[in-house]
């Protein structure tokens, strides 16, 4: 991997302008491998590079690429009106990283969310042409019939959709509860298709994207970590 100086190292894991990096180095706030480095033009391998900054330890990442269990009343978007956004449950530097939610959640719906600051991975998840499953278990305000499930299954029409809406599978999961998965991401998708076979939607949590599941990440609700390789296979 390419070697850079360090202020353009800091810089880009969004740590602030250059000009603020600068000052960090000169300040003696920056180490790696246990020296303090003072000289902002220096440079250094970014390959597996491990530095500490404001007494914490960092792993210079090109990308990255985030789990998060959203919980509720958050707004995904970047610029909230009504709630909290995403990004305060999310350390500073990734809002200059320009870090985006993938496929927003409502403010009300809880569950897995995926963030990153890659662009061409972000374009490539939202697009429905990749027919990336999301699963999702809803608390109904009716009980889940024989009849609801096979609605969804079948399909049902959306007021401003072309095409009636299916569901890739949908099981009970409990008197007023239901698992279902979709592919399209469409606004309100899940709701709305519920209330268009015939019901409502109490609550609504996302527990997987693709294969990968939030149980298997184990993070509580507000809790966030990185995605390793290994992790965004299973996407």
């Amino acid at each position: 991997m390419k070697k850079i100086t360090l202020d353009r190292m800091l810089q880009s894991q969004g740590f602030g302008s250059r000009k603020y990096c600068r000052q960090l180095i000169a300040e003696g706030e920056l180490s790696i491998d246990g020296q303090v480095v003072t000289d902002y033009k220096q440079e250094v391998d970014l390959s597996d590079l491990h530095f500490r900054l404001f007494d914490e330890e960092w792993l210079y990442r090109e990308h990255i690429y985030i789990a998060l269990n959203k919980p509720s009343g958050i707004e995904c978007s970047r610029k909230p009106s009504n709630h909290p956004g995403v990004m305060t449950l999310l350390p500073e530097q990734f809002s200059w990283r320009d870090v985006q939610a993938i496929g927003r959640l409502d403010h009300d719906t809880t569950g897995l969310l995926l963030l990153s600051d890659d662009g061409a991975f972000n374009h490539a998840m939202s697009s429905p042409k990749r027919h990336v499953p999301k699963l999702y278990l809803a608390n109904t305000a009716e009980p889940v019939t024989q009849e609801l499930i096979d609605s969804l299954l079948k399909g049902v029409q959306l007021h401003d959709e072309p095409h009636p809406l299916a569901a890739v599978s949908c099981v009970a999961r409990g008197e007023q509860q239901i698992e279902i998965v979709v592919e399209q991401g469409k606004y309100h998708q899940v709701k709305r298709m519920l209330a268009a076979a015939g019901n409502h939607c109490q609550a609504l949590e996302r527990i997987a994207i693709g294969r990968l599941t939030l149980e298997a990440l184990e993070l509580n609700e507000g809790e966030w970590c990185y995605l390793q390789a290994s992790d965004l296979e299973f996407l």
